[in-house]
Order: C-alpha cells, then sequence, then structure tokens
C-alpha cells in the first residue's frame, strides 16, 4: 500500500532520485537521464534555486523532458519547444497472458542498434543508443526483421513502466502492439511489480487499447519538452 505523495506523482523524480539514480546526472536540486538514455528531467519544486539548476542541466547537456502535475514555470536559459497533456495510466489488477498469437524473444544488446532504428522510424516516444538497457525488452521478428517491440523504461520502487511499444508501419493492425504490451505487464506482474505506462490525452487509439487490455487511468500529467535558449 502506497502512503503519502503516490510516486508517480512525479515518476522521473522518483526514479532518478531512487530506483535509476545510476543512470542520472545532477545539478544542485535539478536531475536527469545521462542523454545516452534519456531527456527525462525532474526537479523537486519551482523554486528559482531549482529553475536555474535546470536551466543549467539543459545549457550542458541539451533537451529535457519533464512530466509534471501542473504547467512548469519560465526555466532561466531555456526554451519550451513544447507543452501537452499525458495520461498516466496504471494496471492494478492482474492481466492474463493473451493467447500466443506471435514468437516473442527476448532483445539484447545485440540488437540494440535494431531497435533504435526502429524506435526512430516509429517515433513511440524519446528513444537513444542505451534506452534499451532500462529494462527488459521484447520483439517480434518476420523473415529475421524485427517488426515490433516493446519494453520496460521508468522504475519507481515497486512500479514499471511500459514504454517502447511500436510497430513497422506494414505491419500495424495484426495485434502486436497489444500482444507486446500485455508480454511485458505480464513479466512487471510476475515480479511482483505494478505496471504502468503514458500515453498522450490526444491518443485516443493507444488509450483505448490499453484500457481493453486492463490498464486504468490514474492522472493527468502535464509533458514539458525544454530546449537550450
Amino acid at each position: 500500500m502506497v502512503t503519502g505523495p503516490h510516486p508517480l506523482n512525479r515518476p522521473i523524480w522518483n526514479a532518478l532520485k531512487l530506483s535509476q539514480r545510476q543512470h542520472a546526472i545532477t545539478r544542485g536540486q535539478a536531475v536527469r537521464f545521462d542523454p545516452a538514455f534519456g531527456q527525462f528531467a525532474a526537479i523537486p519544486d519551482t523554486t528559482p534555486d531549482s529553475l536555474a539548476a535546470l536551466g543549467e542541466l539543459v545549457r550542458e547537456h541539451g533537451d529535457v523532458i519533464l512530466f509534471e502535475p501542473a504547467d512548469l514555470p519560465a526555466v532561466p536559459g531555456a526554451e519550451l519547444v513544447q507543452r501537452a497533456p499525458i495520461v498516466q495510466m496504471i494496471a492494478e489488477q492482474q492481466i492474463a497472458p493473451g493467447k500466443s498469437l506471435f514468437d516473442v524473444e527476448p532483445l539484447t544488446d545485440a540488437d540494440g542498434d535494431e531497435m533504435l532504428a526502429l524506435a526512430t522510424l516509429t517515433r513511440p516516444g524519446p528513444f537513444f543508443s542505451r534506452t534499451h538497457e532500462l529494462g527488459d525488452f521484447v520483439g517480434v521478428r518476420e523473415g529475421g526483421v524485427l517488426i515490433a517491440m516493446a519494453g520496460e523504461r521508468m522504475r519507481c520502487g515497486p512500479f514499471t513502466e511500459v514504454s517502447g511499444v511500436c510497430t513497422l508501419p506494414e505491419h500495424r493492425g495484426k495485434g502486436l502492439a497489444g500482444h507486446l504490451t500485455r508480454h511485458v505487464t505480464g513479466a512487471i506482474q510476475a515480479r511482483g511489480e505494478t505496471p504502468f505506462l503514458h500515453a498522450w490525452a490526444s491518443n485516443t487509439g493507444a488509450i483505448g487499447l490499453y484500457e481493453s487490455l486492463g490498464y486504468v487511468r490514474r492522472a493527468e500529467l502535464t509533458v514539458s519538452l525544454l530546449a537550450p535558449a
């Protein structure tokens, strides 16, 4: 049972200060993932010192993305490129494994270049050269080609994020995304952890898919993308 502020209210902060702090770069009160792993950053509050530290991280290491319960104030030395709402969803009830429709295989470091190429083409969300090292990833191949994948990204104590769900355009509509999401969700739950994920609030198709798998809406957060001014 969660007591106090829920860890998923501020998932990036809690990931970087707890479960994934080994991947963090810190300046003052601001923290971000090493750019090889991701753009996600966070601050504990919106005091001038915290905002200034965040601006320093942006200037030193490039663009950052924040998930916050409310709009972010202006950050010194940084420019707001995008702001949009996202829906955070969680699977608190056990999700039964689906019918085995595809041959799902684990993906490893040896598949890193293919994973990055697939994510770059399909844009499931920020994905960089070492993002696949943040958790377990699985995929489906056809003719030796990686056509779909899904995996894990942020970890906040007992909560693990499902992410990187993507399919080559010519293979969409076959149920790959749902099958792989169910597979990753089941693996997380088998470890005694609780899966969660994020979707753009405007992406009703993805939200509907996740709801059909057993995910429920938990919160709405604001995404802010900052770049050096």
